[in-house]
């Protein structure tokens, strides 16, 4: 499995990308694996400021719904428009075509508390 370095990790299974105060989020590797054939991913936080942890999202596969959570606090910004067509792409692309939203992020020092590739390798066992 994929684990990029300069990325960080949730707990939930969700990476994240910070340029400036703008992240980038999207689900793992380990992740779709788990889930399988992803059909449908459904975001309708466009705008909304969430917190920590929060739902902002969820992605359905052949077999399951799972929840999406927000890592850090802040604000939605953007969904990647290519899911609406084209959902499997986080199946083929997880950290690249296949990100989920982009968000301001509230304070950007909560993403250096996350889980850097090793923590979260080690945590689904890789």
């Amino acid at each position: 499995m994929n684990f990029p370095d300069n990325l960080r990790y949730t707990k939930d299974h969700e990476w994240i990308k910070l340029e400036g105060n703008i992240a980038t989020i999207g689900i793992t590797d380990f992740a779709q694996r788990e889930l399988g054939d992803i059909v449908y991913v459904e975001i309708e936080t466009v705008g909304k400021t969430l917190m920590a942890e929060a739902v902002f999202g969820t992605v359905e596969a052949v077999k399951t719904v799972s929840d999406l959570y927000l890592p850090v606090s802040g604000t939605i910004n953007e969904v990647n428009p290519a899911l609406a067509d084209a959902p499997e792409v986080v199946n083929t692309d997880p950290y690249g075509e296949g990100w989920m939203v982009k968000m301001t992020v509230s304070n950007p020092d909560d993403v250096k508390a996350l889980m850097d590739a090793a923590a979260y390798s080690e945590l689904v066992g890789a």
